[in-house]
């Protein structure tokens, strides 16, 4: 999730650097200013571009690369794992 606002130099400049890694994750972009994201404006409001990745707090005002590759390699390797127990037969398995 990326945390911004329609006016916000810094989120666009955030969000080009994120274009490499497009094909690693979906980009839903919640935009504070708007009614029905109050909450997430109550708690960002002064620090966007905000990034949260698979439902956690990742970064904010910036990207940090190495961050976001150390995540999403994490990430990926979860779900390769959860995908081998589920092709073999495995599921619940400790």
């Amino acid at each position: 999730i990326s945390i911004t606002q329609k006016i916000c130099p810094l989120c666009d400049e955030a969000k080009e650097e994120l274009k490499p890694y497009k094909k690693r994750f979906i980009l839903e972009e919640v935009y504070i200013d708007r009614v029905e994201n109050s909450s997430w404006y109550n708690k960002y409001k002064n620090d966007i571009p905000v990034f949260h990745l698979n439902g956690q707090f990742l970064m904010k005002h910036h990207i940090n690369k190495k961050l976001l590759e150390k995540s999403l390699e994490k990430l990926e390797n979860q779900t390769e794992r959860n995908s081998n127990y589920s092709s073999s037969g495995r599921e619940g398995v400790n």
